[in-house]
């Protein structure tokens, strides 16, 4: 019930982006379904319908995406002060969140199977003098268990994404573990930190004093062959007492000469000395790499290399050229935000101004939430492009099932780019208003909006053209 209230109070934007999410749910469903068609049509062509049903693959994968991306800009299951309270902490929000990305693909795959029946003439009659009843097996009765099971594979997974993206997570920041050495060089974690050596001290465990501190001063006779001191002597040696720290005050830590209570503490008003530094030659501060940098730039490269080397020995065959796009991609969409970070340093390079500096730093704190979306879609488009090379030939003219699956991949990209921007706003929504409280003019940061967009353009754009090129390179020649 509380994922119904939230979804039907949502605002008319985010009402709309989880209708966009069914309609993406819909096609995908669609192309399934008609994949299901095709091998009952023709059911001694295993080979061509499983092919069909794995190229299903891409506008799936595109769906979820695009899912998930709309759930992380849902406001309405966001953490706000007080839901803890009432029962309603991050573990429930995300099951919310959740339980409408199910809602929305579900009534996807609801219309999907609609517009099939209504197609293949089970509803009101063969529509469309009949064009559709060979590739739906409109004269054979459709399976509704494979039919059940196909339509409900996309509100599963995209459900388990966006759960497994949402979970709640620790907000506190990971600290360096100190290993320190102990007793005889083992590990340990004392409350006191020592130095090298105390153990080995004579009375340093036992609570005597060191023989050093009983034995007398040079110069000093014993106490049995001295000769009883007078008055004056008694008194200068208790002021000479009173001017060294007692054992008290040695185990309290105050300071010599300083008033304590009675529970052998400084008051209140006077401030205790500083302990001595530790002696740092002897801890072992475990290091971690920084996290600012996004750390898939070099694996990214790699696959990009790998991926173009396959298609550029694939010599015509078919799988070859297939792996190397998908190794391709998956360089693509890995190496984008490091490459989304590194355009945000070159943007603050060469004594920057103002203008500069808050376009960068905001490219280099979001490089993973925009760099993704911005690999999904020079992935999909040098795809695109050399699968329009592949088929410029003598090869058939794009079908309606094939026109549906690149239309569904292109929109859900470029739907998942506009909304990932929304999702950056909204991070930025109290840096923005921070900025325009101290004076910052709104012109300036329409302006660092444009200046990024333009430095992303010109950095992917490039690199979108290079790589289609590339991978259009089997299949010139």
């Amino acid at each position: 019930m509380l994922a119904l209230r939230l979804t039907r109070a949502a605002r008319p934007a985010v009402q709309f982006r989880r209708l966009l999410v069914a309609a993406a749910a819909a096609g995908t469903g669609f192309l399934m379904l008609a994949c299901l068609g095709y091998a009952l049509h023709h059911p001694e062509r295993s080979d061509a319908a499983a092919l069909r049903l794995a190229w299903c693959v891409v506008p799936f994968a595109a769906t979820v995406y695009f899912a998930l991306a709309v759930a992380r800009t849902d406001p309405g299951t966001r953490p706000r002060p007080g839901l803890s309270a009432v029962g309603v902490g991050p573990a429930r929000l995300m099951a919310v969140s959740a339980l409408t990305t199910a809602l929305s693909c579900t009534l996807g795959s609801l219309l999907a199977l609609l517009v099939f029946l209504h197609l293949r003439g089970d509803l009101t009659g063969m529509p469309f003098d009949g064009a559709a009843a060979d590739f739906l097996a409109a004269d054979q009765p459709l399976p509704v268990p494979a039919a059940m099971t196909l339509l409900g594979l996309l509100p599963a997974v995209a459900s388990t994404t966006v759960a497994m993206a949402l979970r709640p997570k620790d907000p506190r920041p990971a600290t360096p573990v100190l290993r320190m050495y102990g007793r005889f060089g083992a590990y340990g974690h004392p409350s006191a930190r020592e130095t090298f050596g105390a153990y080995g001290r004579f009375g340093a465990r036992s609570g005597r004093k060191p023989a050093a501190a009983r034995k007398p001063a040079a110069g000093r006779e014993p106490a049995a062959d001295r000769e009883p001191a007078g008055d004056d002597e008694r008194a200068a040696g208790d002021a000479g007492q009173d001017s060294l720290p007692s054992a008290d005050s040695r185990a309290t830590g105050a300071a010599p000469g300083s008033k304590t209570d009675g529970n052998g503490k400084a008051p209140r008003g006077e401030s205790d000395p500083e302990p001595p530094p530790p002696d740092a030659d002897w801890t072992d501060v475990t290091r971690r790499p920084s996290h600012d940098a996004p750390a898939g730039l070099p694996w990214g490269i790699a696959l990009l290399t790998t991926g173009l080397t396959v298609q550029s020995y694939a010599n015509h065959s078919n799988v070859a050229v297939l792996t190397g796009w998908l190794v391709t991609a998956a360089g693509l969409v890995l190496a984008a935000p490091g490459l989304t970070h590194l355009c945000g340093r070159f943007l603050q390079c060469t004594r920057p101004g103002a203008l500069r500096l808050l376009a960068g730093r905001v490219l280099m704190t979001e490089a993973t939430r925009i760099g993704r979306p911005l690999g999904v879609v020079s992935a999909v488009t040098s795809a695109g492009y050399a699968m329009t090379t592949l088929y410029a030939g003598s090869a058939p003219s794009f079908g309606p099932l094939t026109t549906l699956g690149a239309t569904l991949v292109t929109g859900c990209t470029v739907a998942t780019v506009l909304t990932a921007a929304v999702e950056t706003r909204q991070c930025r929504a109290d840096t923005t208003a921070a900025l325009l409280r101290l004076g910052a003019p709104a012109g300036t940061l329409r302006a660092a909006a444009a200046l990024r967009a333009a430095a992303l353009l010109a950095l992917f754009g490039p690199l979108t053209v290079v790589v289609a090129a590339l991978s259009a390179l089997p299949v010139d020649r």
